[in-house]
């Protein structure tokens, strides 16, 4: 059967079934019923055509054509003019406007009415319109509804672009057709809003729209209807041109020349797929839903035919998407370009401005100079963003320019690609004095960049399925050069001080930005992708002759990208074996000041939520500590013996200055576990005493809170604890913390020979930032913590409860979305002589308070806790002794601490 001849039947169908719903009306004084009824079963059969693969776009018209027929029946349940002879006094009619006025109605969208007066009229029509409303209310129908004049029109849509625009898209349903055309007159482009108006105020429209999604259609969870790329992008084209050229068909456009057919092609078949999308959206929640939530996107893939293979079938449906959205972005940007220069710039007074041959300036717009430019000199699509970034006084490309590149992208494949003339050009590129990131989004969106680097279009569109990476793997690479181009002004160095400094001095700045394109290029090929991209990134610098030295330099970076993140997020960086490693790995200053580089744009371009006070400390200390290692070079190796002495005897001198005995020092530092005076800096021991010291120890535990301001970053908030140990401690202390919705980023846990704890935790606020500008805050974490330092044991019963931390148990919606096991593992540090517990697993309140809990039931100590939170999961080392400060080496103590963290982890997951 064909989509005609199901459309005939399945219009047939609509309009018995109204006919008949029409009969059944008159003959009853209940409506409400019926017409719910009907709504109801018609949704319910959209669903089924939709699932069985019915075109959505015949769909989204059999459903427009059906709510016209409910909505008039709805309407001629009352009576709009009593009195015949003055009907003209008070005409009234029903429009459609809005979405639901171009027939583009899904089945729970808004309905937009306009009820629109000859005149005045309203107290004539109050209760009729009121009930009207009501009605359609009540048979689950979301009406957005205005009343007005035809004044009233003209003077709202002069103010108000928007209800311009909805007026744009009407038709009349009920009543006198001849009211909606007075309307249309009174907003004509002779009376309001020219089409330069217009025009502008769209563009600014969307410019405030793309701002709330960063200007990115690669948001994690998008809407489609929104968000860049969305609906509303193509329907933005559709408003300007009518308002320009007098029609919304993109037929008629590409007629005119306007638009080439290809575009038109491609904005047809997008619109087709997002719609589809966005009806599957309604369907699934019974409501208008348009974001493409985690949840959404595994049902979504499953229903459009997708399976896992080497990518999840969420990944394949999500890169299906972010591809279809990018086409619309780039068209929309070629097409809002020419009508700027149609509309605005032609009313201005015409420059040209010869550059060479093959291009000029066109009121600093680049321009080729002949349609044939791109055929006979191939290396002019990547010269044009060489010009660009070589003067900062050319504002863009014209969108002729743009289109042919785009019809031209084919000319780019191997020859091209081995051409010693474009690989030197690319170089060039990437040396640009001027908006490098821009003209590599420029090529990306035009093909080009993707067609250069095939490896760099393969990525295209790839989404990673988690909340970790926020963006796919090629915004966020070109987020990473974005960053490193901004560590280049003045206004990031607070932000990025040794960023900033280090990118002033590297030797080649290039090489870092080639570090940046291929850093995750062989994401989804399968196997460890910073090995796989190494071999990829050569074959990059061998094709553009990059000297031996400096193609080992960008293949190392990229082997190593994550190393120092890792280091230093993992491990203790105060330490100074872990320094001396580390050292050792990077070699040299030239390439440790590369890393930091990359690793704090790469940072700030997968998440802009993990760069806080804390990782920029944790980075800057291993930074600091490795370019001093660096400088003694790598036979000198610090003992730790002698660190821990020379920190001592500095802290010891400083407090005896201010009138403390050396002596009464040393005993309260009784058999202090070392640990305390690796990982502490010299300022905060000094400090720690001299409260302990002047403090009456009949006072109970002493607790000290104190924001760490951290130069580029908000800073982070350190809790130090000084109280009687015992067996439960530091599960009191996490239940307490998690109780102030608090997050733990680190935890040193001491004890002297006496039993009293130096224990310090590093935390953030909910908003990740430090909490110390709060003095009630402050007042509370005090309270709390001493609540629950004086209070008995806490039972299992009690840390699970609700009392204990109602707003903490509640799990992010987005966490329900990710299915994963919890990991464990325990090795041995034998520097440190300790186990080191990793425990990998969903993210969820109370997990630190449950670990402890365990730790405690098998009678282990805990020394050290890194705490790592990477989107949906955490990565948290515990480093353990038993009671005797031995590491746990014993297979059946092993096996008893795994299985039970596995079984209450697990259990506490759900």
């Amino acid at each position: 059967m064909t989509p005609q001849t199901k459309a005939a039947i399945f219009e047939s169908m609509q309009d018995n079934l109204l006919a008949g719903l029409a009969a059944r009306l008159d003959g009853t004084r209940q409506p409400i019923p019926l017409l719910k009824q009907a709504v109801a079963d018609t949704r319910t059969r959209l669903g089924t055509r939709f699932a069985e693969g019915e075109d959505t776009g015949l769909l989204i018209s059999d459903y427009t054509g059906f709510m016209d027929g409910i909505i008039r029946l709805a309407w001629h349940r009352f009576t709009w003019h009593e009195n015949r002879k003055s009907w003209w006094k008070s005409r009234i009619s029903l429009i459609a406007v809005g979405g639901y006025g171009r027939r583009q109605l899904l089945p729970h969208s808004d309905i937009d009415l306009l009820i629109l007066l000859e005149r005045n009229s309203q107290p004539i029509h109050r209760s009729n319109i009121q009930s009207f409303i009501t009605l359609l209310w009540d048979i689950g129908l979301e009406a957005a509804h205005s009343v007005r004049t035809i004044k009233d029109c003209h003077r709202q849509a002069a103010r108000d672009v928007t209800v311009l625009t909805a007026m744009m898209e009407s038709r009349t349903l009920c009543g006198d057709n001849d009211l909606r055309l007075k309307v249309n007159r009174q907003i004509s482009i002779g009376k309001i809003w020219s089409p330069k108006d217009y025009f502008l105020a769209k563009r600014e429209e969307q410019r405030a729209r793309h701002l709330k999604s960063d200007h990115t259609e690669y948001s994690l969870e998008p809407n489609v209807k929104t968000s860049p790329g969305g609906l509303r992008d193509i329907q933005t084209l559709a408003w300007v041109a009518k308002r320009q050229y007098g029609t919304e068909s993109f037929d008629a456009l590409a007629a005119q020349g306007i638009l080439t057919e290809d575009e038109r092609d491609e904005l047809l078949a997008s619109s087709d797929f997002l719609l589809r999308v966005r009806f599957a959206l309604h369907t699934l929640h019974g409501r208008d839903e348009n974001r493409l939530l985690f949840e959404n996107q595994q049902q979504l893939a499953t229903q459009f035919g997708y399976r896992d293979g080497d990518q999840l079938a969420v990944e394949q449906f999500m890169q299906g998407y972010y591809q279809v959205v990018h086409r619309v972005n780039t068209i929309n940007e070629i097409l809002l370009q020419h009508f700027d220069e149609v509309i605005i710039k032609a009313a201005e007074k015409l420059t040209i401005t010869p550059i060479n041959r093959r291009f000029r300036l066109i009121n600093n717009y680049l321009e080729v100079t002949s349609e044939s430019v791109f055929q006979e000199q191939p290396s002019a699509l990547l010269e044009m963003f060489v010009l660009i970034g070589a003067d900062d006084k050319i504002q863009g490309i014209r969108a002729s320019t743009i289109r042919m590149a785009r019809q031209e992208v084919s000319l780019i494949d191997e020859a091209f690609r081995t051409n010693p003339e474009n690989t030197r050009l690319f170089m060039a590129l990437l040396g640009s004095n001027h908006y490098l990131f821009t003209q590599l989004h420029r090529m990306a969106r035009y093909g080009i960049l993707g067609a250069y680097l095939p490896e760099f279009g393969r990525v295209i569109g790839q989404m990673q399925f988690d909340l970790f990476h926020i963006y796919t793997v090629d915004a966020h690479t070109l987020q990473v050069v974005r960053n490193m181009r901004r560590f280049r002004y003045r206004n990031q160095e607070q932000r990025f001080p040794i960023a900033a400094n280090i990118h002033r001095r590297l030797p080649r700045v290039e090489l870092l930005y080639i570090a940046g394109l291929y850093h995750d290029i062989a994401k989804g090929l399968g196997g460890d992708h910073s090995e796989l991209g190494t071999s990829i990134a050569r074959a990059f610098c061998e094709r553009h002759q990059l000297p031996a030295r400096e193609t080992d330099l960008v293949c190392w970076l990229v082997k190593h990208h994550l190393l120092m993140s890792t280091t230093a997020q993992r491990k203790d960086t105060q330490n100074p074996q872990v320094i001396h490693e580390f050292a050792i790995l990077v070699g040299n200053q030239t390439r440790l000041d590369y890393l930091y580089a990359l690793t704090v744009a790469d940072i700030n371009a997968t998440n802009p939520t993990l760069w806080n006070g804390w990782r920029a400390r944790l980075l800057q200390d291993l930074y600091l500590y490795t370019r001093k290692a660096l400088r003694r070079g790598p036979e000198y190796q610090l003992n730790r013996t002698g660190y821990i002495q020379d920190i001592q005897q500095e802290a010891i001198s400083r407090l005896t200055e201010g009138g403390i005995a050396a002596e009464a020092v040393l005993r309260l530092w009784d058999h202090v576990d070392d640990d305390y005076f690796v990982r502490e800096k010299v300022t905060d021991i000094i400090w720690h005493a001299e409260e302990i010291m002047h403090r009456d120890p009949t006072r109970g535990p002493l607790i000290l809170i104190q924001d760490k301001t951290q130069r580029g970053a908000d800073g982070f908030t350190r809790i130090f604890i000084h109280t009687k140990d015992r067996k439960d401690l530091f599960v009191s202390i996490l239940t307490a913390l998690d109780t102030l919705m608090l997050d733990i980023v680190d935890a040193g846990i001491a004890t002297s020979l006496s039993d009293m704890t130096f224990n310090t935790f590093t935390v953030l606020g909910a908003d990740r930032r430090p909490v110390g500008d709060d003095p009630s805050m402050i007042e509370r974490i005090r309270k709390t913590l001493l609540n629950a330092l004086n209070s008995d044991a806490l039972s299992s019963d009690a840390l699970n409860s609700e009392e204990v931390h109602p707003q903490a148990r509640r799990t992010s919606r987005r966490l329900g979305s990710f299915q994963m096991m919890t990991e464990i593992s325990i090795r041995q540090d034998p520097h440190l002589g300790q186990s080191v517990l990793e425990v990998i697993a969903p993210d969820r309140p109370g997990l630190l308070a449950i670990i402890a809990r365990v730790l405690v039931e098998c009678d282990i100590n805990l020394a050290t806790a890194k705490i790592t939170t990477l989107g949906e999961r955490v990565e948290d080392l515990f480093y353990i002794t038993d009671r005797q400060g031995k590491p746990i080496t014993d297979p059946g103590q092993q096996k008893w601490l795994h299985d039970l963290l596995q079984e209450r982890i697990t259990a506490a997951s759900g």
